[in-house]
């Protein structure tokens, strides 16, 4: 097997392979849409961080990555993410394939002061995960999809649903916060600041946000936005949820379930199929919930070196 840097010229095979991993994934989680064009690859060539390779002349696999950046999955590190459409392998000897590529590529993001490294595998791939397992990594987000059709739940009649007014929607920033508090605890340990929440509760996408209420007061909410974490979720006929809290004091009451039921017979109406969802997979209360109603279909994995293995001037 040759391992060599990722050019133009892999462009169009590299496709054709990472196009087969999505089929393959398909197979096992039917209601992902069919997507006929990948995303393109050009970034991934121009930024020499990604390599190929090949048995012969033939490709057998490819892993690239987007440039770093700082601050990377809410830690003081340098960055970097290989997401779905960036990386692939035939079947044949996968996991030896995807082990050799991340030995080669991992040398190149270390040189470039990169200590978080992040990949997005697909959840039916044993050899991928376990190939990168092997090498140290740990799943970290899943994202998961299911058909735009109700749940079953026990009738609960103490609990009211609506969508707010886009003029409403600061009524959920208690919430959100509480979110924040949730997610800053163990075994999440996501510490987002003052600053950083304020940063994401400008809610500059085009979400829709369901409410419950009891007793007038609002004690969940979903939300929902036209595209999520990967290609897949770009559909026109999916929507992907964004954000999502129950006050813990209402947690197994089923006011979760119904108020989801609500939210999918308001985007069925609205001619929506598909509904995705992407979620960290050490939030025990997200992980518990989210798998009894989807199928996951991908698992971000990630890996933190030790530092001292980066260029002395990137210790700087």
């Amino acid at each position: 097997m040759i391992i060599t840097d990722f050019t133009q010229e892999h462009i169009e095979e590299a496709l054709k392979i990472a196009k087969a991993n999505y089929e393959e994934e398909r197979r096992f989680v039917p209601i992902l849409p069919t997507v006929d064009v990948l995303p393109d690859l050009e970034e991934f060539a121009e930024n020499g961080l990604g390599v190929s390779a090949f048995e012969g002349n033939k490709m057998v696999g490819f892993l690239c990555c987007y440039k770093p950046w700082n601050n990377a999955f809410t830690t003081y590190a340098r960055g970097t993410f290989s997401p779905i459409h960036a990386h692939g392998a035939i079947n044949e000897n996968r996991e030896k394939i995807y082990k050799r590529m991340y030995q080669s590529a991992a040398e190149k993001w270390v040189k470039a002061g990169i200590s978080s490294h992040s990949i997005g595998l697909y959840a039916h791939d044993p050899q991928g995960i376990n190939a990168f397992f092997t090498y140290g990594f740990g799943l970290r987000c899943v994202d998961a999809i299911r058909p735009m059709e109700d749940i079953q739940e026990k009738p609960c009649s103490d609990f009211t649903y609506s969508q707010l007014k886009k003029a409403d929607e600061s009524e959920v920033t208690t919430l959100r916060r509480e979110l924040s508090a949730h997610l800053a605890e163990s075994p999440c340990f996501m510490k987002t600041t003052t600053q950083d929440f304020d940063l994401t509760d400008t809610n500059d996408q085009n979400s829709r946000i369901f409410i419950a209420r009891h007793n007038n007061s609002i004690i969940a909410f979903l939300e929902v936005t036209d595209s999520g974490e990967n290609f897949a979720t770009s559909t026109p006929d999916m929507q992907n949820i964004c954000g999502a809290y129950c006050l813990p004091e209402y947690r197994g009451s089923g006011v979760s379930q119904g108020l989801l039921n609500f939210m999918i017979t308001t985007l069925r109406n609205d001619g929506y199929t598909r509904l995705g969802v992407d979620f960290e997979s050490f939030n025990p209360t997200a992980y518990g919930f989210w798998l009894k109603h989807f199928t996951a279909y991908t698992q971000g994995v990630v890996r933190r070196i030790d530092e001292k293995a980066l260029p002395e001037n990137m210790l700087k």
